[in-house]
């Protein structure tokens, strides 16, 4: 199989799909990489490191004669006039925000995977790139909340006075909000969290951070099967407000990781709670771009109420390029088997497993996925 790794053309995408230890070792499973040149210059991976690694390098990653495409971001209208007929697509398409890229793979007959709609079964953990991406954007909000917020995180005794280490809230208890609780323990700040998943609660504890969420009957049943939270009703959200409202006026830095698939992302503090949090406090929004969890952050830009400094990043992963890279090249490593044949080594979807029937969403020019296609196809 001859796969081609572009490099990325959204703005500010730092990322790569693949790195010289991936291509080795794809290589090693008998296929061919041709890699654009200069795709992992922004992740401190010079072009010479994947020659050493058996990769060859082209202008656009010989995208024409590619049988399988790899890509981080959704490709644009030009690669996918570029791809062969059948020929095989993987990214983290964000599928939900853009729907006519979807529907331009299908027209072009490329069979695209969704790296975000790998299921969260055991078999999948080494291919959720939602996860490893997820894990590092909650570690960095940290890092940026820190710095954001110009104080010391952990308590300091001093010969002239001590200094109160920084009390830190994690809105959203999921990959990102576990990773941030971790990160801001070890930075030395008194930690708190809340989320509406009931099994969220132990997780937290066992980080050694403080859960804060009115626990009612609606609240013990308010995950989904897929370990995603639920829209709570109008009556919790009133009385979830209060108590949260009473915590957010103590806190020095709130990070909100909240996201709902498909949908716009949850308001966790509204305008009036972030005017009553204190001057010198910190808002990190993660979900600035599926809306925000906040109305008052706009994405990538540091918007200042009244003392309050609020930020919405919508990339965090791709301010730790290598990492992230490193991440998400291995995810895509550990999918490549169900994407191949293992006799001929050809594109060959295993289309009855189920792992590829929740990643792909487009096969033979129609779009195949529940959650994308008409309800008569589907």
């Amino acid at each position: 199989m001859r796969i081609a790794v572009l490099k990325e053309s959204a703005p500010g995408e730092t990322r790569v799909a693949a790195t010289p230890d991936t291509v080795k070792k794809i290589v090693a499973l008998g296929h061919s990489v041709t890699l654009a040149s200069g795709a992992g210059v922004a992740a401190s991976v010079p072009d010479q490191h994947y020659k050493d690694a058996g990769a060859e390098l082209s202008a656009d990653g010989a995208i024409a004669a590619a049988d399988l495409v790899l890509k981080v971001r959704r490709p644009t209208e030009t690669e996918i006039g570029a791809m062969k007929l059948g020929a095989g697509f993987a990214a983290l398409l964000e599928p939900y925000g853009d729907k006519a890229i979807i529907e331009a793979l299908a027209r072009a007959k490329v069979d695209a995977a969704a790296m975000e709609f790998i299921p969260r079964i055991s078999r999948a953990q080494s291919m959720d790139a939602l996860s490893s991406q997820a894990n590092l954007a909650g570690y960095r909000a940290v890092i940026e909340g820190a710095a954001l917020y110009g104080r010391a995180f952990p308590m300091m005794m001093t010969a002239a006075g001590t200094i109160a280490a920084a009390k830190v809230f994690i809105m959203g208890v999921g990959v990102a909000g576990l990773q941030a609780i971790a990160t801001a323990r070890r930075l030395g700040a008194v930690v708190s969290a809340t989320d509406v998943r009931p099994a969220t609660k132990e997780q937290v504890a066992s980080l050694g951070a403080k859960f804060v969420a009115v626990e009612d009957e609606e609240f013990k049943q308010a995950e989904t099967a897929a370990g995603y939270a639920k829209q709570m009703s109008a009556e919790y959200q009133a009385k979830q407000a209060v108590l949260i409202s009473e915590h957010l006026a103590k806190q020095d830095v709130v990070i909100t990781t909240a996201l709902i698939p498909g949908r716009a992302a949850p308001v966790l503090v509204t305008e009036a709670q972030a005017r009553a949090m204190r001057p010198g406090s910190v808002i990190i929004d993660l979900a600035v771009a599926q809306g925000g969890n906040c109305p008052l952050s706009k994405p990538d830009e540091l918007v200042d109420i009244g003392g309050v400094k609020i930020m919405g990043f919508t990339n965090l992963p791709a301010r730790l390029p290598a990492d992230a890279s490193s991440l998400y090249a291995r995810n895509l490593l550990a999918l490549l088997p169900l994407l191949a044949d293992k006799e001929s080594k050809a594109f060959a979807p295993a289309w009855d497993d189920e792992i590829i029937k929740g990643a792909m969403l487009t096969r033979a020019g129609a779009i195949i996925h529940p959650s994308m296609a008409p309800a008569s196809a589907a």
